[in-house]
């Protein structure tokens, strides 16, 4: 650490309870009193020395009971332990100036006018020649710079902070190999190296480190680095959530309060970088989740949900279950219409993407932009979304087709998810209809009729179903679906013309490839089995289409039934005797 000693006699001064005195030679002839601390001095030590005192001393007249003079000086920045030093500076008595009080000593030294016009090298002089020296090292100048919090606004008129910064964002920007080899006792160094250290200043420093840092052309990925570290470090609501695993986060220093915590995350949601996918989604909705419980401003919240919003394919289903803040016996358990407006940033920012870029198709060869890859992701992201939200009873149709229609049907490969949330969504709220005629005491017929007409009707059953492009089932959610009575009926035909229709389809390929194999003059051992297997196989097919047309003339007659009795009660009763 860089030391600058100075004065040449020994220690001439002793503290009496408050009082500091000058021992040995002639009695003290000015008292300087500071707070609570007082001084006992000579008045041609001080006067020699320091503008401001060489006017007080000459204007104030001794006290009464004696030659004394008395001299006020309580806005003198650093107080009674940083005039300690310049009393000893002024009677030439040894003293230390180290990176820890330079930047007090030379405020207090402006402050007492303490220039060259009162003696050769007086302290303003030796304070800016040792800041230099201060200035070429990591530590030292950290070490400055953290001082001027005790003497914050005089620091800043003096241009103190930002030299201190300034000198810092030059080092930091500084190739860290280039920088490891002006400091031996360093083998090499991250680009991260620098984060631990600046992690310690207050906000407002470390706010104008980050910016000048920025302003020397840090890159935002480094950047973004410390500001999530100094996040996690002093928003304890970031290390509160249990649906975050990371144990590698750093204990707070201390617990700042709700407004302290609210007005910090408003400014590190300020300092992120604007590029896409520089922080990491996780963190976002990690941010997100303490603004909600922080309550910060409209303009915070938004600022996350559009970052959130940009980045939505790279999120996870457990991150955007956000617990919504305004739970009550109405409202659902996850914050639906958060993830809505992310969903519709999202779609806002990729469509135009997809639409000038469009797949180009040559020869069965499939060029898919990236645009196309993400709004795939985000598609399945939104299918596990609703089937985690579709077991609250208190989500609302409406709010489900919102969300289920947020992306177009091509960015779903297969319609599997989608239906696995609309069959949950149904059957929750057959089970809340259930529920409410158990608690009621109702006849069973009671509940075979409500069974035909659950909780939503038919029209609205219908209506949700045609979120779900039926021809993009797979064949085992085809077979669930065929079997699902929790669907409108109308819904299940069509499964079971798609599920033949694809049977017939395959039945034709494997003729095709039956009509082919005398053709081929090389066999192998594997395509001779299949070869083999094929008539047992085409056989399966053929009889399985047969049972699917019976079932669909079945279907049809039961149809022309119900439409002729006006009821579905004879209906539900058919379709429960024949699966027994």
């Amino acid at each position: 650490m860089a030391c600058l000693n100075l004065g040449t006699k020994p220690d001439a001064f002793r503290l009496d309870d408050h009082t500091w005195q000058c021992i040995g030679g002639l009695p003290s002839d000015v008292t300087i009193e500071i707070g609570g601390t007082s001084f006992n001095l000579h008045k041609f030590p001080l006067i020699s020395r320091s503008g401001l005192l060489s006017k007080l001393i000459g204007d104030n007249s001794p006290n009464e009971d004696g030659p004394i003079c008395a001299i006020h000086l309580n806005d003198i920045p650093g107080g009674a332990k940083v005039f300690e030093l310049i009393a000893r500076f002024c009677y030439d008595v040894k003293l230390e100036v180290t990176s820890h009080n330079v930047i007090s000593l030379r405020c207090a030294a402006d402050y007492l006018q303490m220039t060259d016009d009162y003696g050769d090298e007086n302290l303003i002089t030796q304070t800016e020649l040792f800041l230099n020296q201060v200035f070429t090292t990591w530590s030292d100048t950290m070490n400055a710079l953290e001082s001027c919090e005790e003497v914050y606004t005089d620091a800043e008129e003096l241009d103190l902070i930002s030299r201190c910064i300034d000198s810092l964002a030059v080092k930091a920007c500084t190739d860290p190999n280039t920088y490891s080899m002006h400091n031996p006792c360093v083998d090499s160094l991250t680009d991260n190296w620098w984060y631990k250290d600046v992690s310690f200043l207050n906000l407002h420093l470390y706010k104008r480190v980050i910016q000048a840092m920025e302003a020397n052309g840090m890159r935002p990925e480094i950047i973004s680095g410390s500001i999530v570290g100094y996040a996690k470090k002093y928003i304890p609501l970031m290390n509160r959530q249990s649906s975050f695993n990371d144990a590698s986060h750093s204990k707070p220093v201390y617990t700042p309060s709700e407004a302290d915590q609210r007005a910090l995350l408003e400014e590190i949601v300020g300092l992120l970088p604007n590029r896409k996918k520089i922080v990491s989604t996780k963190f976002l909705i990690r941010l997100l989740r303490s603004a909600m419980v922080l309550h910060v401003s409209p303009s915070c919240k938004e600022n996350l949900e559009r970052r959130v919003g940009a980045q939505l394919d790279s999120a996870h289903v457990d991150d955007v279950l956000i617990p919504n803040q305004g739970f009550n016996s109405i409202d659902t358990l996850y914050d639906v219409d958060c993830f809505q407006r992310m969903l519709d940033y999202f779609m806002s920012m990729e469509s135009s993407s997809i639409h000038n870029s469009p797949c180009i198709v040559e020869e069965g060869f499939e060029d898919v932009p990236q645009s196309l890859t993400s709004v795939t992701s985000v598609a399945n992201l939104v299918d596990l979304f609703l089937a985690d939200v579709a077991a609250d009873v208190n989500l609302k149709l409406s709010k489900f087709q919102s969300v289920a229609a947020g992306v177009p049907d091509y960015a779903r490969p297969q319609s599997d998810g989608i239906y696995r949330a609309i069959d949950i969504f149904l059957k929750v709220k057959l089970l809340k209809v259930l529920i409410v005629l158990i608690l009621h005491k109702l006849e069973c017929n009671d509940i075979l009729i409500l069974q035909a007409h659950p909780w939503l009707a038919d029209c609205e059953r219908e209506q949700i179903c045609r979120l779900m492009n039926i021809q993009k089932l797979s064949l085992d959610a085809s077979t669930h679906a065929a079997q699902n009575e929790r669907l409108p009926l109308r819904v299940i035909v069509q499964v079971l013309f798609f599920e033949q229709l694809r049977l017939r389809t395959s039945i034709a390929g494997w003729f095709f490839v039956s009509e082919n194999e005398d053709q081929m003059s090389n066999i192998n051992e594997g395509e001779v089995v299949r070869a083999q297997e094929a008539p047992w196989r085409m056989s399966e097919m053929r009889e399985r289409v047969l049972e699917l047309e019976r079932e669909c003339e079945k279907m049809k007659f039961e149809i022309r039934e119900v439409k002729s009795k006006k009821s579905w009660i004879f209906f539900c009763k058919r379709r429960r005797h024949r699966h027994y």
